[in-house]
């Protein structure tokens, strides 16, 4: 088999690349990477380097793998800072280093497109094995593999190496669908004072005088589309002093590149949005991504990521909800902590044996995280 690397998205042909995921996760769409790069979110000059792969055998393309080479740990969610400065006590460069990952966004999913009815652990070692070549000869210190599904994580389980890869785990808060017909369903498997509290906080919404709406991508209208645009950068710069990771050439081509894939939410205030909240979605799982706000409403945060998000997977009878990394307070309104994972190969032996040390200790906090974590769910208990 042969391994050929690609500094753009765009070199690789989409039916190539879709074929070969056979996925209908929005993230590893083709379209949404090729905006990424098209746009300039991705590129060299904010410090991703494409070097995507494509695996062929006799010519006929049998895998292809999302890879970037960087020089930074920034729009990753998995962070590994700690790391690179302990490389360079000791005189040593950890970047540039090689991910692979879906920039900027921690969720969980495919990361390898494999031919139907390849050997998978034939196409795993020849990709592997490149990946070890390229490391070598440009000398990336790791290769860090961020939220891969379970079909990956356990092929990298079964494989000779191993040892050589170094499992991190974190915690996550997602909703899961138990068959509820009406957001009523959900709210009735709630104990009575967080039932009482979700009403409250949804009730408080329209007390302030704003109206909540759920828009198909397909149907968000340039004035909505426009709106949103303004919420999620007024949103970036009170909190990070800049516009955003994306612009506004990235939104405007996911949505014409896949409004199939979005839902938007618009909070409205005597007619003109306040606040607004892109969704992405396939046939099983909902993906809260990207929120903005020009005002400040209390609870609209809730209500316009969370409860409508909630009940859009009941009325699409969607299975699971994934609002975005982080946040305790999702707890209390019943996302559940789940853990999520990340893969990690270590050039240098030492270090590697470091980073397993260290890693083990992690988990052990991790896990007593997650068991604490749960305490707070508000769902009934069988003794309820």
């Amino acid at each position: 088999m042969q391994c050929n690397f690609y500094s753009a998205i765009a070199e690789i042909p989409a039916t190539t690349w879709n074929d070969l995921f056979d996925s209908e996760n929005p993230f590893v769409q083709h379209a949404f990477l090729l905006a990424l790069e098209a746009s300039g979110c991705v590129s060299p000059a904010t410090g991703w380097h494409a070097q995507h792969m494509v695996l062929t055998d006799a010519g006929r393309p049998m895998a292809v793998l999302p890879l970037y080479a960087k020089n930074h740990s920034y729009g990753e969610f998995v962070f590994d800072w700690g790391w690179a400065e302990a490389y360079q006590r000791h005189g040593l460069d950890y970047y540039p280093k090689l991910l692979t990952a879906i920039p900027f966004s921690p969720v969980a999913g495919p990361r390898v497109g494999v031919r139907p009815g390849a050997d998978t652990g034939v196409v795993f070692e020849a990709l592997l094995s490149a990946l070890h070549q390229l490391a070598a000869s440009h000398e990336y210190s790791s290769w860090h593999l961020l939220f891969p599904g379970q079909r990956l994580q356990s092929a990298l389980l079964n494989m000779r190496e191993e040892g050589a890869f170094l499992r991190r785990e974190a915690v996550q808060f997602h909703w899961f669908n138990h068959g509820y017909a009406t957001f009523d369903d959900f709210l009735a498997t709630l104990r009575s004072s967080r039932r009482k509290n979700l009403k409250r906080e949804r009730r408080m919404v329209a007390e302030q005088g704003v109206t909540v709406e759920r828009t198909p991508g397909a149907q968000i209208s340039d004035a909505e589309w426009e709106g949103f645009y303004q919420c999620y950068m007024s949103t970036y710069r009170k909190r990070s002093g800049h516009a955003g990771y994306l612009n506004r050439v990235f939104f405007d081509q996911l949505r014409a590149a896949m409004p199939e894939k979005l839902m938007l939410v618009v909070a409205r205030r005597e007619g003109e949005i306040v606040a607004s909240s892109l969704f992405l979605h396939d046939s099983k799982q909902l993906y809260g991504r990207y929120w903005g706000a020009l005002q400040d409403v209390s609870c609209l945060h809730f209500e316009a990521c969370f409860y409508q998000g909630i009940e859009f997977c009941i009325e699409r009878g969607l299975q699971k909800f994934d609002p975005g990394t982080q946040g305790e307070h999702k707890l209390m309104r019943g996302f559940e902590p789940v853990k999520s994972a990340s893969y990690h190969w270590i050039a240098d032996h030492r270090f590697r044996a470091a980073i397993a040390d260290f890693l083990s200790h992690e988990k052990r906090s991790t896990d007593r995280y997650q068991e604490q974590a749960a305490v707070f769910l508000p769902y009934k208990r069988s003794a309820d």
